[in-house]
């Protein structure tokens, strides 16, 4: 188990590290980090969001101007400043580390640093020790919003993280954007972080009605050993209004079908983080995005 942070009482928890990462772009990944994130907090847990995306997505729908801050994650991670003094609490019962355009700099900054695979992991490790010190509630969960690439940051993110989910949009066939995702991951089993494991794919933008929507997931399934974390999230018009109102569809559709899936799948998600490692399944391997 990565963390020791549901149940019982200890004497120090550590929160379950969750990557979300496409680097194919419109497959609701920032949508899902947002809506697992409050659906967590409505259960109770502690979360932290960390936007890495310079087009700051995430920051702006939890109500953020990134135009309005003199700091962001681009400061933790390339001057190392105290992830503790940035972190900013939302309406949404999260916290988040925000992020603006600075962050496009962070790549060339970070590109001759040794150890930038590590820098991530570094700041949330330190994060975590100025919590304990400080007597402050740790963090249950910690979820990564991975740009929508495969340079640094991502691969930092995947390095310092438990696990990895891929949001899926179920319209398209993405076979080549998830074997290159799985090759990445098999580097950084390989080099930074063994105990990477892929938790599997979230259908996004799903539409019942089609046969296309479940043959995508399907050939997914089987081509790359993957499983599928349920339910589907349906494709609704709600998601496109909640960002603009600066809150999740939790609290802006609190009924509707998009939040009763993410309020779900975030259930299934503590699920997995509570199950015994060896109980899991074997990681995806490795397969060959050439020809």
């Amino acid at each position: 188990m990565p963390s020791g942070m549901m149940g019982g009482a200890m004497s120090k928890r550590t929160p379950v590290i969750l990557a979300v990462a496409n680097q194919k772009g419109g497959v609701a990944k920032t949508t899902s980090v947002a809506s697992i994130g409050a659906a967590l907090a409505e259960q109770g847990q502690r979360v932290l969001l960390v936007d890495l995306d310079p087009q700051a997505c995430l920051t702006f729908s939890l109500g953020i101007d990134p135009e309005d801050l003199d700091v962001s994650i681009h400061q933790v991670l390339t001057q190392g400043a105290d992830a503790s003094e940035v972190i900013i609490e939302t309406e949404e019962g999260v916290d988040v580390l925000p992020a603006t355009i600075e962050l496009a700099r962070a790549e060339a900054d970070l590109l001759t640093r040794t150890g930038r695979e590590h820098v991530i992991k570094g700041a949330l490790e330190a994060l975590a020790e100025e919590l304990e010190d400080g007597e402050s509630e740790p963090y249950d969960w910690v979820l990564l919003d991975c740009p929508p690439s495969l340079g640094v940051l991502t691969v930092a993110a995947l390095t310092a993280a438990d696990g990895v989910l891929i949001p899926l949009q179920c319209e398209t066939l993405s076979h080549r954007g998830v074997g290159q995702l799985l090759d990445t991951v098999h580097d950084v089993r390989r080099f930074t972080n063994r105990g990477l494991e892929v938790w599997g794919v979230l259908p996004t933008l799903y539409d019942g009605r089609t046969n296309h929507s479940r043959t995508v997931l399907e050939t997914i399934s089987e081509t790359y050993d993957l499983e599928v974390v349920e339910p589907p999230i349906p494709k609704t018009i709600k998601f496109a209004e909640a960002p603009a109102a600066g809150r999740s569809i939790l609290s802006t559709s609190r009924t509707s079908k998009g939040a009763k899936a993410y309020r779900e799948v975030a259930t299934n998600l503590i699920a997995r983080a509570r199950r015994p490692k060896a109980r899991r399944k074997s990681p995806a391997k490795k397969r060959s995005t050439r020809g």
